[in-house]
């Protein structure tokens, strides 16, 4: 009889056991089953690079991450390999000409970022390895400048999120606002494409919010903003240098500089597409699949900006981000309105 009546309590104890367990865990598999049916609508060409943003951030916002790890690691690697995609769609000598024509204008704005940001970060009173890895995330490509920098400032983690968090907070805003004021001004395709490059963060918002406007445009803001990459080396290793003497020691790993591999592999793809054109079939495919692959990369950087990484921003080093970026934004926006500079 004891048994009987202490069977049921039994029961229902680890009834509601199993229930705890269950609202534990089916979040995480509500959450992650969420994410996989984003990443995958964002690379079945179905969406368009700004949705696809979009979503991620809605997602990044609203939901903890399931896969955060995998998940920038994963865009890191498909961001690089879709560039490589993306090379097969482009015709070498116009990349040669496009990427000569903006050496210079490349050279002046990320001079005038490095000083401007360098100013700005002392007039805020935002930390001095934070407010340099904002400066060299805004004047040079984003995060791919911050991830190279940050190991030669020997930086925090906290201080990489901060900078990491305005660079992809303004990626965000530039992708969707961008195409819009080029539309404004009836900017042509190769004057939104430098603008985007000389402008906007990273390379896959540059390539997300020219290839919004056109092909054309997508064409030299890639060319323009991979070239743009390469200055990674010389900011490198003119902050290990510095970082050398104001220190006094500084380890040999942390004064490593890793070069953007993806570029020579971008300009070999572009090579064969436009000397071997027999395989001009197989270059479409392998361009296609850069594009999706970028719009899938846009996704995953969304889904990492979360209400965490927005308060680790604070309120300095967003001031300092986004005041520094619409003076670039602007200053290169009139440049090219007013036929200064041009492709």
């Amino acid at each position: 009889m004891l048994l009987r009546w202490a069977m049921p309590g039994a029961v229902v104890a680890s009834a509601s056991v199993n229930h705890r367990e269950t609202r534990r865990f089916f979040p995480t598999l509500d959450s992650k089953a969420i994410f996989l049916i984003g990443l995958m609508l964002s690379a079945s060409g179905f969406v368009s690079p700004p949705v696809a943003l979009v979503g991620g951030l809605v997602f990044g916002l609203l939901v903890e991450h399931p896969l955060k790890r995998e998940s920038s690691s994963l865009a890191r690697v498909l961001l690089q390999a879709s560039v490589v995609g993306l090379g097969f769609g482009l015709n070498l000598q116009e990349v040669i000409h496009v990427g000569r024509s903006g050496f210079v204008y490349t050279a002046v704005s990320i001079s005038f970022a490095m000083l401007l940001g360098a100013l700005l970060g002392k007039m805020l009173r935002v930390s001095g390895k934070a407010s340099y890895l904002i400066t060299a995330g805004t004047a040079i490509c984003g995060g791919s400048a911050i991830a190279a920098v940050a190991p030669i400032l020997a930086a925090n983690e906290e201080e990489i999120s901060v900078s990491m968090g305005t660079v992809f907070f303004l990626n965000s805003i530039a992708l969707l606002v961008f195409p819009a004021i080029g539309h404004l001004l009836k900017l042509s395709q190769n004057e939104f494409g430098l603008w985007a490059a000389l402008a906007i963060h990273d390379t896959s918002s540059v390539v997300g919010a020219s290839a919004a406007y056109g092909a054309q445009a997508l064409a030299v803001g890639t060319t323009v903003k991979l070239a743009r990459a390469l200055w990674i080396v010389p900011v490198s290793l003119l902050t290990a240098v510095v970082m050398a003497r104001l220190t006094a020691k500084t380890p040999a790993e942390k004064s490593r500089v890793r070069s953007p591999w993806f570029i020579a592999m971008f300009c070999a793809a572009s090579a064969l597409s436009t000397y071997v054109t027999r395989f001009h079939v197989a270059y479409g495919g392998l361009s296609h699949l850069g594009k999706l692959g970028l719009t899938a990369t846009l996704f995953l950087i969304g889904t990492g900006l979360s209400k965490k990484t927005l308060k680790q921003v604070g309120v300095r080093p967003l001031v300092q981000g986004v005041s520094l970026w619409v003076v670039v934004a602007g200053a290169s926006l009139a440049a090219i309105y007013f036929r200064v500079i041009g492709i």
